[in-house]
Protein backbone atom coordinates (compact mmCIF):
# COMPACT_ATOMS: atom_id res chain seq x y z
CA UNK A 1 0.00 0.00 0.00
CA UNK A 2 1.62 3.51 -0.88
CA UNK A 3 1.11 6.93 1.18
CA UNK A 4 -0.30 9.97 -0.15
CA UNK A 5 -1.21 13.21 2.17
CA UNK A 6 -3.96 15.33 2.18
CA UNK A 7 -3.56 18.42 4.44
CA UNK A 8 -6.01 20.79 4.92
CA UNK A 9 -4.23 24.52 5.87
CA UNK A 10 -3.92 28.25 5.15
CA UNK A 11 -1.44 29.32 2.14
CA UNK A 12 1.95 28.83 3.96
CA UNK A 13 4.75 27.12 4.34
CA UNK A 14 3.38 24.73 7.19
CA UNK A 15 1.33 22.65 5.55
CA UNK A 16 3.68 22.12 2.96
CA UNK A 17 5.91 20.69 5.94
CA UNK A 18 2.96 18.46 7.01
CA UNK A 19 2.15 16.77 4.10
CA UNK A 20 6.23 16.19 3.50
CA UNK A 21 6.64 14.65 6.89
CA UNK A 22 3.59 12.70 6.79
CA UNK A 23 5.33 10.73 3.49
CA UNK A 24 8.35 10.23 4.92
CA UNK A 25 9.79 12.22 2.60
CA UNK A 26 13.65 11.63 4.20
CA UNK A 27 13.35 8.60 3.45
CA UNK A 28 12.29 9.18 -0.51
CA UNK A 29 15.51 11.58 -0.71
CA UNK A 30 17.82 8.95 0.87
CA UNK A 31 21.05 8.76 -1.80
CA UNK A 32 20.54 11.97 -3.54
CA UNK A 33 22.74 15.13 -3.46
CA UNK A 34 20.84 17.11 -5.91
CA UNK A 35 17.43 17.65 -6.57
CA UNK A 36 15.05 19.71 -9.38
CA UNK A 37 11.65 20.94 -8.23
CA UNK A 38 9.90 21.54 -11.49
CA UNK A 39 7.20 23.98 -11.30
CA UNK A 40 4.23 24.87 -13.54
CA UNK A 41 5.04 27.89 -15.82
CA UNK A 42 2.23 27.15 -18.93
CA UNK A 43 1.78 30.66 -18.94
CA UNK A 44 2.55 34.29 -16.96
CA UNK A 45 -0.29 34.60 -14.73
CA UNK A 46 0.53 34.46 -10.98
CA UNK A 47 -0.19 31.97 -8.88
CA UNK A 48 -3.03 34.00 -6.97
CA UNK A 49 -5.04 32.58 -10.91
CA UNK A 50 -4.55 29.09 -10.19
CA UNK A 51 -2.77 28.68 -13.23
CA UNK A 52 1.12 28.88 -11.90
CA UNK A 53 2.71 27.10 -8.82
CA UNK A 54 2.86 28.97 -5.79
CA UNK A 55 6.52 30.11 -4.37
CA UNK A 56 5.42 29.68 -1.37
CA UNK A 57 5.03 26.08 -1.95
CA UNK A 58 8.86 25.79 -3.89
CA UNK A 59 9.87 27.35 -0.71
CA UNK A 60 8.42 24.89 1.61
CA UNK A 61 9.90 22.29 -0.49
CA UNK A 62 13.84 24.15 -0.70
CA UNK A 63 13.63 24.42 3.08
CA UNK A 64 13.05 20.82 3.65
CA UNK A 65 15.82 19.67 0.77
CA UNK A 66 18.34 21.95 2.23
CA UNK A 67 17.56 20.78 5.70
CA UNK A 68 19.24 17.48 3.87
CA UNK A 69 22.16 18.96 2.45
CA UNK A 70 20.69 18.42 -1.02
CA UNK A 71 21.54 20.95 -3.47
CA UNK A 72 18.49 23.04 -5.16
CA UNK A 73 17.42 24.29 -8.49
CA UNK A 74 14.01 25.35 -9.57
CA UNK A 75 13.66 24.20 -13.33
CA UNK A 76 10.81 24.36 -16.07
CA UNK A 77 11.17 24.87 -19.68
CA UNK A 78 9.53 27.02 -22.62
CA UNK A 79 5.92 26.38 -23.63
CA UNK A 80 4.77 27.14 -27.34
CA UNK A 81 4.07 30.09 -26.02
CA UNK A 82 5.53 30.63 -22.85
CA UNK A 83 9.06 31.91 -22.01
CA UNK A 84 10.16 30.28 -18.54
CA UNK A 85 12.05 33.06 -17.67
CA UNK A 86 9.30 35.34 -17.60
CA UNK A 87 6.71 33.54 -16.36
CA UNK A 88 9.28 33.16 -13.47
CA UNK A 89 9.33 36.60 -12.84
CA UNK A 90 5.46 37.26 -13.69
CA UNK A 91 4.66 34.27 -11.12
CA UNK A 92 6.79 35.58 -8.17
CA UNK A 93 8.76 32.38 -8.23
CA UNK A 94 12.21 34.72 -9.75
CA UNK A 95 11.95 36.97 -6.21
CA UNK A 96 11.57 33.97 -4.08
CA UNK A 97 14.40 32.51 -5.76
CA UNK A 98 16.54 35.43 -5.28
CA UNK A 99 15.36 35.71 -1.64
CA UNK A 100 16.61 32.04 -0.61
CA UNK A 101 19.33 32.07 -2.46
CA UNK A 102 18.27 29.64 -5.31
CA UNK A 103 19.23 29.28 -9.21
CA UNK A 104 16.12 28.96 -11.41
CA UNK A 105 17.23 26.97 -14.63
CA UNK A 106 15.13 27.53 -17.88
CA UNK A 107 15.94 23.59 -19.30
CA UNK A 108 15.55 24.69 -22.58
CA UNK A 109 18.72 26.48 -22.85
CA UNK A 110 20.66 23.45 -21.10
CA UNK A 111 23.72 22.46 -23.62
CA UNK A 112 24.65 18.79 -22.12
CA UNK A 113 21.54 16.57 -23.03
CA UNK A 114 21.01 13.10 -22.96
CA UNK A 115 18.67 10.25 -25.00
CA UNK A 116 16.45 8.17 -22.97
CA UNK A 117 14.91 5.21 -24.56
CA UNK A 118 11.63 4.21 -23.38
CA UNK A 119 10.56 0.42 -22.81
CA UNK A 120 7.43 -0.09 -24.32
CA UNK A 121 6.32 3.27 -25.88
CA UNK A 122 3.24 3.81 -26.48
CA UNK A 123 4.18 6.41 -28.99
CA UNK A 124 7.56 7.90 -28.08
CA UNK A 125 10.55 5.88 -29.05
CA UNK A 126 13.16 7.76 -26.95
CA UNK A 127 12.97 11.41 -25.70
CA UNK A 128 15.97 13.87 -25.24
CA UNK A 129 16.32 15.68 -22.02
CA UNK A 130 19.08 18.04 -20.31
CA UNK A 131 21.50 15.61 -18.34
CA UNK A 132 20.89 17.69 -15.18
CA UNK A 133 17.41 15.75 -15.41
CA UNK A 134 18.51 12.34 -14.79
CA UNK A 135 21.22 13.08 -12.54
CA UNK A 136 19.01 14.73 -9.83
CA UNK A 137 16.10 13.81 -7.32
CA UNK A 138 13.21 15.30 -8.99
CA UNK A 139 10.55 17.36 -6.56
CA UNK A 140 7.68 17.71 -8.64
CA UNK A 141 5.58 21.17 -7.84
CA UNK A 142 2.40 20.46 -9.55
CA UNK A 143 -0.65 22.19 -9.22
CA UNK A 144 -4.18 20.89 -8.92
CA UNK A 145 -6.50 22.06 -12.39
CA UNK A 146 -8.54 20.94 -14.86
CA UNK A 147 -7.15 20.66 -18.31
CA UNK A 148 -9.09 20.45 -21.46
CA UNK A 149 -7.33 18.01 -23.48
CA UNK A 150 -6.58 15.36 -20.71
CA UNK A 151 -8.97 15.94 -17.78
CA UNK A 152 -6.38 16.92 -15.33
CA UNK A 153 -2.97 18.27 -14.93
CA UNK A 154 -1.61 17.57 -12.08
CA UNK A 155 1.85 15.26 -11.47
CA UNK A 156 2.09 13.58 -14.40
CA UNK A 157 1.49 16.00 -16.72
CA UNK A 158 3.67 18.15 -14.97
CA UNK A 159 6.45 15.75 -16.19
CA UNK A 160 5.78 17.02 -19.84
CA UNK A 161 7.51 20.17 -19.26
CA UNK A 162 11.06 18.15 -18.43
CA UNK A 163 10.75 18.23 -22.43
CA UNK A 164 13.07 21.52 -23.41
CA UNK A 165 11.17 21.72 -26.84
CA UNK A 166 10.13 25.27 -27.44
CA UNK A 167 7.62 23.70 -29.79
CA UNK A 168 5.12 21.80 -28.13
CA UNK A 169 2.89 21.26 -30.09
CA UNK A 170 3.92 17.70 -32.20
CA UNK A 171 3.24 15.48 -28.75
CA UNK A 172 -0.30 16.97 -28.83
CA UNK A 173 -0.56 15.18 -32.24
CA UNK A 174 1.03 12.09 -30.69
CA UNK A 175 -1.89 11.54 -28.36
CA UNK A 176 -1.17 13.91 -25.02
CA UNK A 177 -2.12 10.87 -22.32
CA UNK A 178 0.48 8.37 -24.36
CA UNK A 179 2.95 10.88 -24.03
CA UNK A 180 2.53 11.20 -20.96
CA UNK A 181 3.04 7.64 -20.31
CA UNK A 182 6.08 7.59 -22.27
CA UNK A 183 7.67 10.35 -20.15
CA UNK A 184 6.60 9.05 -16.58
CA UNK A 185 8.02 5.51 -18.00
CA UNK A 186 11.46 6.85 -17.79
CA UNK A 187 11.14 10.02 -16.09
CA UNK A 188 10.15 8.66 -12.63
CA UNK A 189 9.54 12.33 -9.87
CA UNK A 190 11.10 11.32 -6.19
CA UNK A 191 8.10 13.67 -4.52
CA UNK A 192 5.26 15.29 -6.20
CA UNK A 193 3.83 17.60 -3.84
CA UNK A 194 0.69 19.23 -5.90
CA UNK A 195 -0.48 22.93 -5.28
CA UNK A 196 -3.84 23.07 -4.42
CA UNK A 197 -3.72 26.18 -2.36
CA UNK A 198 -5.24 27.97 -5.59
CA UNK A 199 -6.53 25.70 -8.03
CA UNK A 200 -8.06 25.73 -11.39
CA UNK A 201 -11.16 24.79 -12.64
CA UNK A 202 -12.98 24.97 -16.06
CA UNK A 203 -11.10 26.08 -18.81
CA UNK A 204 -8.03 24.51 -17.41
CA UNK A 205 -4.55 24.95 -17.47
CA UNK A 206 -4.71 28.27 -18.58
CA UNK A 207 -8.03 30.41 -18.50
CA UNK A 208 -10.31 28.63 -16.21
CA UNK A 209 -11.35 29.85 -12.62
CA UNK A 210 -9.46 29.88 -9.73
CA UNK A 211 -10.51 27.91 -6.80
CA UNK A 212 -9.49 28.08 -3.05
CA UNK A 213 -8.75 24.93 -1.90
CA UNK A 214 -5.96 25.55 1.22
CA UNK A 215 -5.09 22.10 0.08
CA UNK A 216 -1.80 20.47 -0.86
CA UNK A 217 -1.10 16.63 -1.99
CA UNK A 218 2.29 14.89 -1.35
CA UNK A 219 3.11 11.02 -2.31
CA UNK A 220 6.27 9.11 -3.82
CA UNK A 221 3.93 7.41 -6.45
CA UNK A 222 3.13 9.42 -8.86
CA UNK A 223 0.22 7.86 -9.78
CA UNK A 224 -1.65 7.30 -6.24
CA UNK A 225 -0.84 11.12 -5.87
CA UNK A 226 -2.70 12.34 -9.01
CA UNK A 227 -5.64 9.83 -8.31
CA UNK A 228 -5.68 10.72 -4.93
CA UNK A 229 -6.06 14.44 -6.11
CA UNK A 230 -8.21 13.74 -8.92
CA UNK A 231 -11.47 12.34 -6.44
CA UNK A 232 -10.48 15.96 -4.31
CA UNK A 233 -11.43 17.06 -7.28
CA UNK A 234 -14.63 15.26 -7.60
CA UNK A 235 -12.97 13.56 -10.23
CA UNK A 236 -13.37 8.90 -10.78
CA UNK A 237 -9.47 8.39 -11.61
CA UNK A 238 -10.80 5.93 -13.58
CA UNK A 239 -11.96 8.22 -16.10
CA UNK A 240 -8.79 10.13 -16.79
CA UNK A 241 -6.74 8.03 -19.58
CA UNK A 242 -3.64 8.71 -18.14
CA UNK A 243 -4.08 7.86 -14.29
CA UNK A 244 -5.58 4.39 -15.39
CA UNK A 245 -2.70 3.78 -17.88
CA UNK A 246 0.28 4.53 -15.25
CA UNK A 247 -2.26 2.29 -12.89
CA UNK A 248 -2.65 -0.37 -15.79
CA UNK A 249 1.44 0.16 -16.73
CA UNK A 250 2.43 -0.53 -13.27
CA UNK A 251 4.19 2.67 -12.90
CA UNK A 252 1.67 3.69 -9.70
CA UNK A 253 -1.27 2.56 -7.82
CA UNK A 254 -4.59 3.64 -8.27
CA UNK A 255 -6.48 1.76 -5.70
CA UNK A 256 -4.48 0.51 -2.67
CA UNK A 257 -3.49 4.17 -1.13
CA UNK A 258 -3.30 4.86 2.32
CA UNK A 259 -4.45 8.76 2.60
CA UNK A 260 -2.92 10.12 5.48
CA UNK A 261 -3.40 13.63 6.92
CA UNK A 262 -6.99 15.53 6.94
CA UNK A 263 -8.23 12.81 4.15
CA UNK A 264 -10.06 13.69 1.21
CA UNK A 265 -13.48 14.33 2.36
CA UNK A 266 -11.81 17.67 4.66
CA UNK A 267 -10.72 19.06 1.14
CA UNK A 268 -13.07 17.67 -1.52
CA UNK A 269 -14.67 19.80 -3.89
CA UNK A 270 -16.26 19.09 -7.63
CA UNK A 271 -14.06 20.80 -10.31
CA UNK A 272 -16.05 22.05 -13.06
CA UNK A 273 -15.54 21.22 -16.35
CA UNK A 274 -15.60 21.08 -19.64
Amino acid sequence: MTRVAVVKGSRGVEPVYRALDLIDYRKALKGWKMALIKVNFITTKNWETGATTDPIVVEAIVNKLRENSIEVFVVESDATTTNADKACGASGMRDMCDRVGVQFINLRHMKEKVELKIPNPMTLDTITVPSIVTESAIINAAKLKTHMETGVTLGMKNMFGLLPDKFKGKYHMMGMNKVIIDINTVLKPTITVIDGFVGMEGRGPVHGNPVKMDTIIAGTDPVATDATAARAMGIDPQTIEHIKLGHERRLGEMYDIEVVGDGIEAVKRIFARL
